[in-house]
């Protein structure tokens, strides 16, 4: 997860650094489609990283004195992030230093006065060179001109650090010589080596011949580093054995102490305090300055001290919460562990203020497991659901361990995405549906529903009918369904007397993929219409003539006659059946029972009772309106079944006596007896 560089200052551009896929193990080619990313907090980007062979190469040259200032290890921190799935790499840049800076002096020239009577073995402070390099490339020596007065010692202080001093090895003389030039030369120890002149101007004085002596030639002091203007910070004291002005001492800051430090920070002329001025703007830990204190002679001696200070961290930044890389919607499918965000969690507070501790609520289906240094991945901890809850709002508290501690808080939206894990749900498995016969073909029959709590695609639900047969039919010849909304239609006229009823599924399939489906059963039951009238099974008529019973002459009452049997195709009460008499040629004499159909004298016959008789019988359902069908029945008073049946007109009445019939036999008759007259006379006349 880390890999380490080394490069040197001011590379060129275009330099090659290594190869980034190589180093790390991945293959080159899939660089682009997983979305490379380098991330920095740097303001340039010093680094490029070539997306089809993985190359890094310098894309700025690099000036560490400008990146890292006077840190003796100048490091770059890099992050690079791929996606799908979710890695992250951490790439560390050591700037190596070269000996591209000379040493250099705070001012142009410097001037020291001598006292002439000052003794041999008498010493001056002179300037620190500085070198922006580190290491062996800073300043390692100094060397003096040539002078016969003067010669150079290097000095060590108490915290290891060395200064170079003048020191006077031979008498002077005002009067011969009042000035005398000297060219300081600082070295570095580069290869080559770098070098940088000032030159140094002695003036020989007369009198003041003390320079004031600190108590510690280094003071150290720790203040709190938002420590209010005005805070004291340390007291110097110096001394000089010297009288009068001579002796009288004002202390400053020296010329070779940076001027942002001059700023921060104000040394009293009088009593030496060293006082906190303004806000301590500064990201080193040590500061390091040089008080001067020099005398009020005529000519002015001075020395100095070192003046350590160590600013005290206090926690005065919160946690910065950034979401590297944020993966949104996730599908609802998704396995425990898998990575959602990746989080970066700084403290700019150094020590235990820039520790930090990251949580979410526990009541969430997600997780915060630690990456690499400062970063956090934001993982699944369950199972997820859309149906139950669709998006998750997480806030990520981050709190530093400061004391007061600081807590930041950041929210991430995550967005559930649908899969396809629920079919649609029929609010009952079965479904009973009545439907009239004789109906219209498309005549709506039923709605089914399903619901399916997917969304889009895998919850728009289409229904069809499962293949099945009906009275030896496919269900299809029977009825339709509506693809989108379930609705049942008829394609035929159904017949209550031939099919009463019948079973069918219909299936909901969303469109998912792959798809689901369920399956709800409809139970059809053909309700009765009044569309048949009753059927006369008994007596029965052929080719339109009239049923005859035979009813003995001597029969008495409640004699049954006959018994009228009809039957209804119709179910219920559109097939009760009611008999009733239409019609009687004599309505005294035959009664009919209107629930049996049975016919019957209703007292005994008698002598004058004509022959025939004929009845109607109407046989009536209940259906609404009713329907009903006759039968007209004949009936010969005869005590045996003659040979042939006489007819029976409509009327059902008796024939008159001198119908034409009865006429020609009278007169057949007639005429039959006057020939046997007329024989009779004729063998009488004969006999004669």
């Amino acid at each position: 997860g880390q890999i380490v560089y080394s490069i040197a200052e001011e590379t060129e551009r275009g330099a090659s650094v290594g190869n980034i896929a190589k180093d790390l193990g991945i293959d080159a080619a899939t660089l682009s489609a997983r979305k490379f990313r380098m991330i920095t907090g740097s303001s340039k980007q010093y680094f490029n990283i070539n997306a089809s062979t993985g190359a890094l190469s310098v894309n700025e040259p690099i000036d560490r004195e400008q990146l890292c200032e006077l840190k003796s290890v100048c490091l770059l921190n890099y992050e690079l992030v791929l996606e799908n799935p979710l890695e992250l790499y951490r790439m560390e840049f050591k700037v190596l230093d070269i000996n591209d800076n000379s040493p250099s002096f705070p001012l142009s020239e410097y001037h020291i006065s001598v006292p002439e009577f000052l003794s041999p073995g008498a010493r001056f402070t002179l300037p620190n060179a500085q070198d922006l390099d580190e290491g062996a490339n800073s300043v390692q020596n100094y060397t003096l001109s040539p002078e016969e007065h003067f010669h150079l010692e290097m000095q060590i202080r108490g915290d290891g650090s060395k200064y170079p001093e003048l020191v006077l090895k031979k008498a002077l003389d005002r009067e011969q010589q009042a000035t005398h030039r000297l060219v300081l030369t600082a070295k570095d120890g580069g290869d080559p080596p770098k070098s940088g002149d000032v030159p140094v101007i002695v003036t020989v004085l007369d009198t003041n011949d003390n320079a004031p002596e600190f108590e510690h030639s280094v003071y150290r002091a720790s203040i709190l580093e938002n420590s209010p203007s005005g805070t004291l910070v340390v007291q110097v004291h110096a001394t000089d054995l010297d009288e009068g002005p001579n002796g009288e001492i004002r202390y400053s800051f020296s010329n070779t102490t940076s001027a942002d430090l001059q700023r921060m920070f104000l040394v009293h002329p009088h009593t030496g305090e060293v006082t906190v001025n303004g806000v301590l703007a500064v990201q080193r830990p040590l500061l390091e300055m040089l008080i001067e204190a020099r005398d009020n002679g005529a000519f002015g001696m001075s020395s100095t001290a070192k003046l350590l200070v160590e600013i005290t961290d206090v926690n005065n930044h919160g946690p910065e919460i950034t979401i590297t890389s944020l993966s949104s919607p996730i599908p609802e499918d998704a396995v425990p562990g898998t990575v959602i965000a990746l989080l970066s969690i700084l403290d700019k507070d150094p020590g235990e203020n820039g520790k930090v501790t990251c949580q979410i609520p526990d009541n969430l289906p997600f997780q915060l497991k630690p990456s690499l240094q400062n970063y956090y991945s934001l993982v699944t901890s369950e199972l997820l659901d859309r149906e139950l809850i669709n998006e998750y709002n997480i806030t990520i508290t981050a709190t530093d361990l400061g004391s007061p501690p600081i807590t930041t808080q950041e929210t991430v939206w995550v967005q559930i995405s649908d899969v396809n894990d629920n079919p649609p749900v029929f609010s009952a498995d079965a479904f009973d549906v009545f439907v009239e016969e004789n109906n219209p073909l498309g005549a709506f029959i039923y709605q089914v529903s399903a619901s399916d709590p997917d969304i889009g695609e895998n919850g728009r639900v289409s229904y069809t009918l499962r293949n099945s047969t009906v009275a030896g039919s496919a269900l299809t010849s029977f009825l339709s369904v509506n693809l989108a909304n379930g609705s049942i239609y008829a394609k035929r006229a159904f017949d209550f007397e031939q099919l009463r009823s019948f079973s069918f599924q219909v299936e909901a399939k969303d469109n998912g993929s792959p798809a689901l489906s369920a399956a709800m059963t409809v139970n059809v039951y053909i309700s009765d219409q009044n569309d048949n009238a009753p059927a006369i099974l008994y007596p029965t008529s052929q080719n339109g003539s009239v049923a005859v019973e035979v009813v003995p002459r001597l029969a008495d009452e409640d004699y049954l006659v006959t018994k009228v049997v009809a039957d209804d195709e119709d179910n219920a009460e559109n097939a009760w059946l009611s008999y009733h008499l239409a019609h009687s040629s004599d309505s005294t004499l035959f009664q009919l029972s209107p629930h049996t159909g049975e016919l019957r004298t209703t007292r005994s016959m008698r002598s004058t009772d004509f022959l025939k008789h004929k009845v109607v019988v109407v046989v009536r359902d209940h259906g609404d309106p009713p329907l009903s069908s006759t039968v007209t029945v004949g009936i010969l008073l005869a005590d045996t079944l003659p040979q042939a049946l006489p007819d029976f007109d409509d009327s059902g009445e008796p024939p008159p006596l001198l119908n034409a019939t009865n006429i020609y036999l009278i007169i057949s008759l007639a005429c039959v007896s006057l020939v046997f007259a007329a024989f009779l006379l004729f063998l009488a006349a004969v006999r004669l």
